[in-house]
């Protein structure tokens, strides 16, 4: 049985320290009792869709790629690639899609990928790679912690606002102001 959790955001609470998920917005997917599954959306890669696209010989002839943005989706397989779009923007199909919401579709096909580079209108897409991941009762008990904050989902925080400012505007949408939230110190002790 999913919960209310999902389709959401998961943002880190400024006590996660952990170097994979500090400041991070996850996109929460899927959110079960046995597991959950989302996708960091404001992390930056260190390669390009192009230099994506090359590496996996799907570059297509004579055609400019489109500079989609890609992210570190989380350090669970983080060779394996997913695209995020909003399909009501999107002018690719929506084969071998999952719905999220309205808004909001995932995919790992090669063939949409092959599609995407050769869209005229990339807007409202981003590849990542790797995803995050929580085992049975992992995630809940991660929250209990205070390591995360569950936010609604807001779809324009995903798609219309720059990744460097995801974390401030998805802890907006509760309509905490990030700059009153108290940071840890440095050294841990507190």
């Amino acid at each position: 049985m999913a919960s209310e959790l999902a389709p959401g955001f998961l943002v880190a609470a400024p006590s996660l320290r952990d170097p994979n998920f500090q400041r991070s917005v996850i996109l929460l997917i899927d959110h079960r009792q046995d597991g959950s599954l989302g996708f960091v959306i404001n992390r930056p890669a260190r390669v390009s869709f192009e230099g994506v696209m090359d590496e996996l010989d799907l570059l297509p002839p004579e055609h400019q790629v489109p500079d989609v943005p890609v992210l570190v989706g989380g350090p669970v397989s983080p060779n394996t690639g997913w695209i995020v779009f909003d399909p009501t923007e999107s002018p690719i199909s929506l084969k071998t899609t999952i719905e999220v919401t309205n808004r909001i579709r995932v995919s790992a096909s090669k063939d949409l990928l092959r599609e995407l580079a050769e869209a005229p209108r990339p807007d409202h897409h981003m590849l990542v790679l790797g995803y995050a991941g929580w085992g049975e009762g992992q995630l809940d008990e991660e929250i209990r912690q205070g390591s995360w904050i569950p936010v609604d989902l807001a779809e324009d925080v995903v798609f219309d606002t720059p990744h460097d400012e995801r974390w401030q505007a998805a802890l907006q949408v509760l309509g905490i102001d990030p700059h009153l939230i108290v940071q840890p110190f440095q050294d841990g002790l507190f």
